[in-house]
C-alpha cells in the first residue's frame, strides 16, 4: 500500500503572486511530493496550499515552504481580514493511505524540532500534535494571533 499523507499549510501572503510562487517553487523541487491546489485570498492576504506525497517527501517539502516564507514574508508589514500567527499560520499534516495519525503525530513533532531549532521560529503543535492539553484546540491556540 503506497504511504501518502497530505499537507495544508497556511502561508500569511495572498496579493503577491510572486511571492507565492517562490513558496511553492519548495515544493515543486521534492521529488514525491505533489502541489495540488493553491488558494490565495486578497481580503485575509492569506494562501492555502495543499500537496501530498510519501511522509518523508511532505515534511521536508513543507520544511522548505515554511523556510521561504520566513525568508519572504515581513509580518511587521502584513495586514488582512483572518489574525496570523506568522509567515506560515498552520501547517498539518493529515493521514490519507497507509500512514496512522500516530505518524503523523511524529512526523508533526519533527517538523516543529526542525523548524525550531534550524530557523528559529516558535512552533505551536495543535489537535492531535498538541504537547499540553490546552494547545488541542486550535481555537485556543489562535487566541493568542494578531
Amino acid at each position: 500500500m503506497m504511504r501518502l499523507i497530505e499537507c495544508v499549510p497556511n502561508f500569511s501572503e495572498g496579493r503577491d503572486r510572486t511571492i507565492i510562487d517562490k513558496i511553492t517553487g519548495e515544493i515543486k523541487k521534492i521529488n514525491g511530493a505533489y502541489l495540488l491546489d493553491v488558494d490565495p485570498g486578497e481580503a485575509t492576504n492569506r494562501t492555502v496550499v495543499t500537496f501530498v506525497g510519501s511522509p518523508e517527501a511532505v515534511v521536508e517539502a513543507a520544511f522548505l515552504a515554511i523556510k521561504k516564507a520566513q525568508e519572504l514574508i515581513d509580518m511587521s508589514k502584513h495586514h488582512g481580514a483572518h489574525a496570523r500567527m506568522g509567515a506560515t499560520d498552520v501547517c498539518p499534516l493529515v493521514p490519507v493511505s497507509g500512514v496512522t495519525i500516530e505518524e503523523c503525530v511524529r512526523l508533526a513533532h519533527e517538523l516543529g524540532r526542525r523548524v525550531g531549532d534550524e530557523l528559529g521560529i516558535p512552533v505551536y503543535l495543535y489537535e492531535y500534535a498538541a504537547t499540553r492539553p490546552e494547545r488541542k484546540n486550535l481555537a485556543t491556540v489562535r487566541k493568542g494571533e494578531y
